[in-house]
């Protein structure tokens, strides 16, 4: 698995942003361009299934029972480092993409703006703030499994956007499982959104909060997001949080 590292920048440049900018600013999430090959979807997703790697604490760092947390039912799997190089590749080429969106957000919402230009740089924030953990994330759900709506925090340092890419493919591989946010409108009811997400491609979505406009200008609408009970088959997702963990 790697050798095509200018190949997931070219997928991620292939996007139209200023449309999935649009959109993000819309409903708080977006599909991109296809960022894996089917074969590399099944590359990264058999890393959940095979049994010597799955306690492998080269390959991951944690991994979690959602039950057991009382998160829902399945299994996530934070990597470790070195990443694989689609995670890794992509997680760079996907940050200067995403970052206008997050700088204009915070703009809007008079908040200061600490990200730089690289995700490099923007890493090295965290870790001298003292989030360290990598927190790429490999999520594994079956029958019956769900995950409770939530945000991806980890610490004071947070990059406003995130992606999850579809790695099953869904009506086909499993069914239901659909990707859930509920955003808190102020003085309103709650509005949800639900999105299957293809194979192979991403989904932008906000990590805690988007701007929403108000009579009085702009407000942060809070957003937490789940994903549905998977009524049949196995779904995995891999996540690309661009913000590392205390």
């Amino acid at each position: 698995m790697g050798g095509n590292a200018g190949g997931y920048a070219e997928r991620v440049a292939e996007g139209d942003w200023a449309a999935i900018g649009a959109e993000v600013d819309a409903y708080g999430c977006a599909i991109t361009p296809p960022l894996l090959t089917g074969e590399e979807c099944a590359e990264i997703a058999d890393l959940a299934e095979i049994a010597d790697l799955y306690d492998d604490a080269g390959r991951f760092r944690s991994t979690i029972d959602m039950e057991r947390y009382r998160f829902g039912a399945g299994q996530y799997r934070y990597f470790a480092e070195p990443f694989p190089e689609p995670v890794a590749a992509l997680r760079e080429a996907l940050y200067p993409r995403l970052l206008p969106i997050a700088r204009d957000w915070a703009a809007r919402l008079g908040r200061p703006a600490p990200w730089p230009d690289t995700l490099p740089e923007w890493l090295g924030m965290c870790h001298d703030a003292g989030q360290r953990k990598p927190t790429p994330i490999l999520l594994r759900y079956g029958k019956d499994d769900w995950n409770a709506l939530h945000r991806d925090l980890y610490g004071d340092l947070v990059f406003p956007l995130q992606v999850v890419i579809g790695l099953d493919e869904p009506g086909a591989d499993y069914t239901g499982g659909e990707f859930l946010m509920v955003e808190q409108r102020a003085r309103a009811q709650s509005r949800g959104t639900a999105t299957l997400l293809p194979r192979g491609r991403g989904l932008v979505f906000t990590t805690r909060d988007r701007p929403v406009r108000t009579q009085r200008g702009w407000s942060a609408s809070p957003v937490r997001h789940g994903v549905s009970v998977v009524r049949s088959g196995r779904r995995r997702t891999l996540g690309l949080v661009f913000h590392d963990a205390a």
